[in-house]
């Protein structure tokens, strides 16, 4: 799912590829309490070990001629959250640390709910 070709121009003479901006969309989504992880389950201590090929099945960036991108993730949750309110915390999670982190204008997060984990013991 991920873009790692592409390199998106923050501003002059600096630009940030999109495998970087994957693993930081993949970090900052799995920080949220209740993400249990990224599909193909790579977890926050796996992101930035993973290769882009495992990456890409979770976090895709897409940009425009504007400078604005599009995030599309597909997460595994964990049992007993509310899924629409779980869902909004990490857009507004992934959204602000890519604008902080980047520059880069997100427009849109999109959630694919790939699984739900029930960890009973």
């Amino acid at each position: 799912m991920a873009e790692d070709s592409m390199v998106f121009m923050v501003n002059e003479g600096v630009s940030v590829a999109g495998e970087v901006m994957s693993i930081i969309a993949g970090l900052s989504a799995t920080e949220i309490d209740g993400v249990d992880s990224l599909a193909g389950n790579l977890t926050n201590d796996m992101i930035t070990k993973s290769s882009p090929s495992k990456l890409a099945k979770g976090v895709r960036i897409i940009g425009d001629d504007n400078n604005n991108i599009k995030i599309k993730m597909a997460l595994n949750l964990s049992y007993g959250y509310e899924i629409p309110k779980l869902c909004e915390q990490v857009q507004e999670k992934v959204k602000s640390t890519i604008e902080s982190m980047t520059g880069m204008n997100v427009g849109s997060i999109d959630i694919k709910i790939a699984s739900v984990i029930n960890e009973t013991d």
